[in-house]
């Protein structure tokens, strides 16, 4: 069973509003698929009605064969999906281990058990506890967010644009961790404008158009197609 089915999503930010145009996708286990196309072609919007917190015109969103209240991001946790916005996604004024903490506010009873995984998957924040999560590097703040994400063992894991704002070398080592996650048998959709760094990591990649799914094949395959590469990707 997909971790992750969505049916004929449609709908934008008022209900004039249409950016995307009626989408269907499915997620497997341990599948780690990343989703690329021109600016404006609703890449992010897409990611933000999966999550619950865009409220779609028409469609459906199921977790392990479960539906999802449509517009409400709270049941989206509550039934396993995990969203990393691009911005805001650590509380500056916070200590990295309150950021941990108020990442479980939903499910305090996680929270000790939940830490200690976190601390062993990222070592790197065992030093970090303390530190105010806006004093972070950029990379480092990525980290928080991406174990945030992961306190109450998510199902789905939403990612959109995780390698924006990082050096080229902070970037390659965040999307090697997400392809870890995915090994896991974590299922990861993710929104990239980076799109062949992106590529090279991920296991499929996505392309949407003006709010429409028009490829959907492996990511190799889809880095390699020359008018891919020229329309979306670059020519180099």
């Amino acid at each position: 069973m997909a971790s992750l089915n969505v049916v004929g999503l449609a709908g934008g930010y008022s209900a004039s509003d249409e950016i995307v145009k009626g989408i269907d996708l499915q997620i497997a286990p341990s599948d780690f698929a990343v989703i690329v196309g021109p600016n404006g072609a609703g890449k992010s919007t897409f990611l933000k009605m999966v999550a619950g917190l865009v409220k779609p015109r028409r469609g459906s969103v199921q977790v392990v064969g479960t539906a999802i209240r449509a517009g409400d991001p709270a049941d989206a946790c509550r039934h396993g999906v995990a969203f990393v916005p691009q911005e805001r996604n650590v509380f500056g004024s916070l200590s990295v281990r309150e950021n941990l903490e108020v990442a479980c506010y939903a499910s305090p009873a996680v929270y000790a058990k939940s830490l200690d995984e976190q601390l062993a998957r990222f070592p790197i924040l065992v030093r970090l506890l303390s530190s105010r999560a806006s004093s972070l590097s950029g990379g480092q703040r990525q980290v928080v967010a991406l174990a945030m994400a992961l306190m109450t063992c998510p199902k789905v894991l939403l990612l959109d644009e995780p390698t924006a704002g990082l050096s080229p070398g902070a970037a390659q080592e965040a999307l090697l961790t997400i392809a870890t996650l995915a090994r896991s048998g974590l299922a990861v959709l993710m929104v990239e404008q980076n799109a062949l760094i992106a590529l090279a990591a991920a296991d499929r990649g996505i392309v949407l158009v003006a709010g429409q799914k028009v490829r959907d094949q492996s990511a190799t395959s889809l880095a390699n197609d020359p008018e891919i590469r020229t329309l979306f990707l670059g020519r180099h």
